[in-house]
């Protein structure tokens, strides 16, 4: 027999052969065979909560990605089977057409007038002024390697770009689509921007506005240099806008303004 010491405080206290009356919850009351019934209802039941819980999300989750999967259709894109609610709706974004482009072209607003200033070899073209600062610098190193750049247009209103595409356009004859290959509608240039400059070379003035341009020193030597200054081409062959290669134009992405005003995507 242990020492009174050795039992537990409460077992003490309790006249001898005394049992402490059970406590908890009333399932405890039934027999064996009940409580097994109990636990076996519950568990059904949870089951059923759950099975309804899974088929709401499933079909929740069904008709969040329809509407996507219904933009992939039309663009003539099957979807494939089994694609993520995620990855069809990237897809989506990537097909579905947006209100800010027009015959393959961006819609850029005007650069504020007081942000242009003139270049100083041509003062009648004007950039934005990060831009002018960077295109200068790289005429100067372009010079001492022996190329000669040349400025030819610069920044253009929406008053200006609709000369160029409506007038060009009825004296050649073009219809819309095959003008806006070469050049943007009004509203939609680069050149509204400040950013954008076409050049020539200064040696071979025969090859301004045209695609041989890309055989002259002056391109090799921007296409070899240019981005080290803010500077890439806008049109290179095969490009996803549709426009035709335009060797000659190039656009300044050298600061935070100038890269969304390119790459930011509409939300």
């Amino acid at each position: 027999m242990l020492p009174l010491d050795d039992l537990p405080e409460a077992t003490r206290d309790q006249p001898l052969g005394y049992r402490q009356p059970k406590t908890g919850y009333p399932w405890r009351a039934l027999p064996r065979w009940g409580r097994w019934a109990a636990v076996a209802g519950l568990v059904m039941l949870v089951a059923l909560a759950t099975g309804s819980g899974m088929a709401w999300y499933r079909g929740s989750s069904v008709q969040g990605v329809q509407p996507m999967q219904g933009v992939i259709a039309q663009s003539g894109v099957a979807p494939q089977a089994g694609m993520a609610s995620t990855e069809a709706r990237n897809r989506a974004l990537q097909l579905a057409p947006t209100s800010r482009t027009l015959l393959g072209h961006r819609a850029y607003a005007e650069a504020p007038e007081a942000d242009l200033v003139p270049l100083s070899m041509n003062r009648q073209i004007r950039l934005r002024t990060s831009a002018a600062r960077q295109f200068e610098a790289m005429v100067q190193a372009a010079r001492q390697d022996g190329a000669q750049i040349v400025p030819l247009s610069g920044f253009r209103s929406h008053r200006e770009q609709e000369e160029i595409f409506f007038g060009v356009r009825a004296a050649r004859g073009q219809d819309a689509q095959t003008r806006a290959e070469v050049s943007a509608p009004p509203g939609y240039s680069e050149h509204h921007t400040g950013y954008a400059i076409d050049i020539g070379d200064g040696t071979q003035t025969g090859t301004h506005l045209s695609q041989s341009f890309e055989n002259t020193r002056a391109y090799r030597w921007m296409d070899a240099n240019a981005s080290r200054y803010g500077f890439e081409l806008s049109f290179p062959r095969n490009n996803d806008q549709g426009i035709a290669f335009e060797p000659w134009h190039w656009r300044f992405t050298g600061d935070i303004d100038s890269l969304e005003t390119f790459y930011q995507q509409d939300p």
